[in-house]
């Protein structure tokens, strides 16, 4: 399985530097010298890193395959990822997205929706979760609401506090008899 880490953005200089949209939460780790990338779409790559510094907040990049500006803007817009077997397994507990989405979202026995996605925040993450209805709600991807994720068996388990379900939904303040301010 493949995980996105980077998009490549507008090139930088004239020796085919670019910038890239980082989508790793480790990029010291990802973007090292002699990394190479399976690119989409296939036509750019594969990639392999030959710099990797800092301009103030952005990533820079230069790859091997890439010489001048105007190989660097042939590449604008690829997308850049990493094998999932090649990672490191630190013995912590985490999911990727691609291992998350699809899975059934229950509350108890019932179950409520599917994980439509997964939006990493600064603070926490949150899973959205789409419910048979076809609503999206939000819930914070912490061990105190979804206490057990369970790939194999294909289910999340959430314990929601109250209200959390209906936070975002515009018909349940009018069936519980409340008029919006």
């Amino acid at each position: 399985m493949q995980l996105q880490v980077a998009r490549i953005g507008k090139p930088h200089g004239i020796r085919g530097e670019v910038t890239v949209q980082v989508l790793t939460d480790a990029p010291a780790e990802r973007f090292v010298a002699g990394t190479e990338f399976v690119v989409e779409p296939a036509s750019s790559g594969p990639l392999t890193v030959r710099s990797a510094r800092w301009n103030k907040d952005i990533l820079l990049l230069g790859f091997e395959e890439v010489a001048d500006r105007n190989a660097a803007e042939l590449i604008r817009g690829a997308k850049l990822f990493i094998e999932t077997e090649e990672l490191d397994d630190d013995g912590e507990e985490g999911w990727y997205e691609h291992e998350l989405v699809g899975l059934e979202a229950r509350v108890g026995a019932q179950v409520v929706g599917k994980v439509a996605a997964l939006n990493t925040m600064p603070a926490q993450d949150l899973l959205v979760i789409e419910t048979e209805a076809g609503k999206e709600i939000l819930v914070p991807f912490v061990d105190e609401i979804v206490p057990e994720v369970n790939v194999e068996a294909g289910y999340i388990l959430i314990t929601p506090p109250a209200g959390l379900f209906e936070l975002n939904d515009e018909d349940a303040g009018e069936s519980s008899g409340e008029t919006p301010a």
